[in-house]
């Protein structure tokens, strides 16, 4: 995993404004934004 570590996977969302937005996939892992129009919010977790 030598090569692939510099690079930064996660960029800032433009939804939630946390830096959990991935540049390939083009989706946040926080809000969902880019895969769905609503929030991503499950029963087992709290925000």
């Amino acid at each position: 995993m030598g090569r692939k570590s510099g690079k930064k996977t996660h960029i800032y969302c433009r939804r939630c404004g946390q830096r959990t937005m991935h540049k390939r996939f083009k989706s946040c892992a926080s809000c969902g934004f880019g895969n769905s129009a609503r929030m991503r919010s499950y029963s087992w977790q709290k925000k």
